[in-house]
């Protein structure tokens, strides 16, 4: 059932006339479907739930929590022309308003009254809006709580530095006392005191006679005043104050608050400032500078080679992980070491292995394996992603990092709460609902910048700031001593992770990053990105060139199965843009042992050399391959078995392999102790080749196994505060809001001793008579009705048929014919007819 406050334009004093609204309510009734449907979409936190009526949504619209939210979402002038409202009179009118902005005329001290007066006109409409200002231009009223929020109080001080007027600073003081000031600031006493309140208010918003009071005032009591006029208003004295401080004391400029603590009026401050609410009003946002002007072909090129090596590092990660990664933490997450591990295996610092953790994380590509020993490693998804080509991998990528809320940048600081835990990779509490919305708006103000260009930071800092002015000092910041707020800590991390991906190129937004975000994250964007980023990206190559110094060379990016098979016979000597490999007997021993062969090694570089094979590699080859599997490694608990009893002789001579604890059993086999693969490892160390066997004797041919996680889907972006509703919701909100309210607002006949607003209770008899007179007479009747959930609503119906202990009617509140039972039917009345 709707709930009904008493209208507020009682308490607000309105004396408006019949047209103009009386309470907010009524301002909101007023509007059309569009415009109501733009308040809910701007506020969707109204909708949670849907309000019965206007009544409701006026009522949840003036709560505290509700008018926060909005107050953040406004820019700093709109801000800035509430706090106005704040400190004017209740109601004031627009050229009120726009006095307190722009300032008196002839003030070079005040913003262009031309700008403000440009300005102006938006920030009242983005007020009314979010619904937050209502009434008429004659009689503009600010909604209570944000007026409570923004003006002055001694707990706390204005934005706009004012302080309390001539009324609420005297409001506890004697008559006496009053008259004594009145008749010092030189006006005619009075017979009580709120008309002497009322004269020295009138005294003081005279801009002539407040003039001529001031001329006539002490230098140091100038001095004192000049300090106080734009605030803190508070100023402290002593029991006995001297001569100036007394003077403006006498004549009511400075009041006292509390013992010792005095405050300027805020219609002699105004005065003071030239009729001006703010110091520095900022009508007009500050423009994003750029830093820097490249031609777009550069900065495509560059972007280009910035994704191929994003798409390099998380390969680079993933494949280091392939096997299983680091453990995962009790409390969630990487720890410190592994973290520096994966800094390490990427060279890279700290901060960017954190990015591309959490990267692959938000794609989807590594997740928590879920086993008893948790562990993160590579999901299935991945072997999906390395088979798509390049530049659909980096859209991917791209596609998971707009939309996410978690921010690795945070990595290594404090969580904020009681405990103060420092914040892991993949752990907890890295999730910010800002950061999508920052991102994307850094973005979006790079795309206005001309082509090619890159911005100046601060300026577009600047820019953030203004835009969302109360947003950046509620997001506090997780470290202390931080001089910015978490809104500019994201700006600055978008910039540098935009880079990062090549979605920018040289700090300017590239030709296939401004696809994908002018078309948003939808597959037609993705596609245009890809099309527009494949043609820049290098072609993979399909040879390498050997040097006689057992290295080759790699003079760009590899064929997927050449790079993986390369890895196996080579280690990655330096990365860079051209790799280079070394050949090493541990690599080549590798190799043998996921089952090629010395000839097999030898076509390999054949095919895929540019250059002729030196014979170093080939000897080398050939070396290792004589001694790989000599030696024979099974388990007994292991054992060692070989043709040759002299090599057999001098292991047991060897004063190192006195830790496998080895004893011949036969002419050609030595027992150990040690199990198979520490056995393999310590003969390896001590020089020899051993190859591993299988139970039957056959060679044990060794490839990486590679540990996937079960399915698992990428993390959701945490949403900050309700989702916005779409077209269909706002639509039937409306509905609802409007047919709720036809039925709280309907004239309707009251029993004797009803209360209004009540539902109405009849008997069964009188409800069922009533039902079935309004069959016959075809007129519309207001009920209350009890669904099964046990909500009680009011409604109006025409009923149509009354039968089987049913009534069927056309509903308006609902604007369709449905069936009511009438056990569930509180109590019927008959609508007032219409005068």
């Amino acid at each position: 059932m709707s709930t009904h406050e008493p209208d507020r334009a009682a308490e607000d004093g309105s004396g408006a006339g019949s047209t103009a609204p009386r309470s907010l309510a009524e301002a909101l009734r007023a509007r059309d479907d569009a415009s109501l449907g733009a308040l809910l979409r701007a506020r969707p936190d109204l909708l949670n739930p849907v309000p019965g009526d206007l009544t409701q949504l006026a009522t949840r619209a003036g709560t505290r929590a509700s008018v926060i939210r909005a107050l953040e979402h406004l820019d700093r002038f709109t801000l800035q022309t509430a706090e106005a409202l704040a400190v004017a009179p209740e109601p004031t009118t627009y050229g009120t308003l726009l006095a307190l902005l722009a300032g008196d005329e002839g003030d070079d001290a005040g913003a262009d009254a031309r700008t403000v007066s440009a300005a102006l006109p938006h920030a009242v409409a983005a007020l009314r809006e979010q619904a937050l200002l209502w009434g008429p231009d004659d009689r503009l009223r600010l909604v209570r709580t944000a007026r409570e929020l923004l003006a002055p109080a001694p707990q706390r001080p204005s934005p706009t530095g004012l302080g309390p007027t001539v009324a609420e600073a005297t409001a506890g003081m004697s008559p006496g006392r009053v008259q004594e000031i009145v008749t010092a600031a030189g006006l005619t006493s009075t017979h009580d005191p709120v008309s002497a309140v009322a004269s020295l208010t009138a005294l003081f918003t005279d801009r002539p006679r407040m003039s001529a009071l001031l001329d006539e005032a002490p230098a140091d009591a100038v001095e004192v005043l000049s300090r106080l006029v734009w605030g803190p208003p508070y100023g402290q004295v002593t029991a006995e104050p001297a001569a100036h401080l007394r003077w403006l004391l006498d004549r009511g400029l400075l009041l006292p608050t509390a013992p010792g603590t005095v405050v300027l009026p805020r219609e002699a401050a105004l005065h003071l400032r030239g009729g001006r609410a703010h110091r520095a009003l900022e009508p007009v946002p500050p423009a994003v500078e750029p830093a820097a002007t490249h031609r777009p072909t550069v900065v495509n090129a560059t972007g280009a080679g910035q994704a191929y090596t994003a798409l390099a590092t998380v390969e680079e990660l993933l494949k280091d992980w392939d096997e299983g990664g680091p453990a995962v933490l009790r409390a969630g997450g990487l720890s410190v070491r592994d973290l520096k591990r994966t800094a390490a295996a990427l060279d890279t610092t700290e901060p960017l292995a954190a990015f591309w953790v959490e990267l692959a994380y938000a794609a989807g590509l590594i997740a928590s394996d879920g086993e008893a020993d948790e562990q993160y490693a590579a999901t299935p998804a991945y072997d999906n992603w390395l088979e798509q080509p390049a530049a659909e991998r980096w859209a991917r990528l791209v596609a998971a990092w707009l939309p996410a809320t978690r921010t690795p940048g945070l990595v290594a600081g404090r969580d904020g709460g009681v405990a103060g835990r420092t914040l892991s990779v993949l752990g907890p509490h890295l999730d910010r609902s800002a950061a999508p919305e920052v991102r994307r708006r850094v973005l979006a103000l790079l795309s206005e910048l001309p082509e090619g260009a890159s911005p100046a930071p601060e300026t577009l800092l600047a820019r953030l700031r203004w835009e969302r002015p109360l947003r950046g000092a509620a997001a506090s910041s997780d470290e202390a001593g931080d001089p910015d707020d978490l809104r500019a800590r994201i700006a600055r991390w978008t910039l540098t992770e935009a880079e990062l991906l090549g979605f920018t190129g040289r700090g300017a937004l590239s030709e296939h990053g401004r696809a994908l975000l002018e078309g948003g994250v939808t597959t037609a964007a993705e596609a245009a990105a890809v099309a527009l980023l494949a043609p820049l990206l290098p072609e993979p190559l399909d040879h390498v060139l050997l040097q006689a110094d057992l290295t080759a060379v790699a003079p760009g990016p590899l064929e997927r199965p050449l790079a993986e098979a390369l890895s196996v016979l080579a280690d990655v000597e330096s990365k860079g843009g051209a790799t280079v490999y070394r050949f090493t007997p541990g690599s080549v021993r590798r190799a043998l042992d996921s089952g090629r062969t010395a000839s097999d090694l030898h076509d390999f570089l054949n095919t895929h050399s540019r250059t002729p094979v030196p014979q170093p590699l080939a000897y080398l080859i050939d070396d290792v391959a004589r001694k790989h599997g000599h030696l024979r490694i099974g388990a007994a608990s292991a054992y060692v078995r070989c043709d040759d009893d002299v090599l057999l002789g001098e292991i047991l001579a060897d004063k190192r392999s006195a830790a496998l604890r080895l004893r011949r059993l036969a002419p050609t086999v030595l027992a150990a102790q040690a199990d198979p693969a520490a056995l393999l490892e310590g003969l390896r160390q001590m020089g020899f080749a051993p190859s591993a066997e299988t139970p039957e004797g056959d060679v044990l041919i060794t490839r990486a196994h590679a540990h996937r996680t079960p399915p698992r889907s990428a993390p959701e972006p945490v949403p900050e505060g309700p989702p916005v509703p779409d077209g269909t919701l706002l639509t039937a909100a409306v509905r609802a809001i409007r047919a709720g309210d036809l039925a709280s607002t309907t004239p309707r006949k009251h029993a004797p001793g009803e209360q209004g607003g009540a539902l109405p209770r009849t008997s069964a008899a009188d409800t069922l008579a009533t039902m079935q007179a309004a069959v016959l007479t075809g007129e519309a009747v207001w009920i209350g009705y009890v669904n099964a959930e046990g909500s009680a609503s009011q409604r109006v119906i025409a009923p149509i048929r009354v039968e089987g202990g049913f009534v069927t009617a056309y509903d308006h509140t609902a604007d369709e014919v449905r069936t009511y039972p009438l056990h569930r039917v509180t109590g019927v009345a008959e609508l007032e007819a219409e005068a």
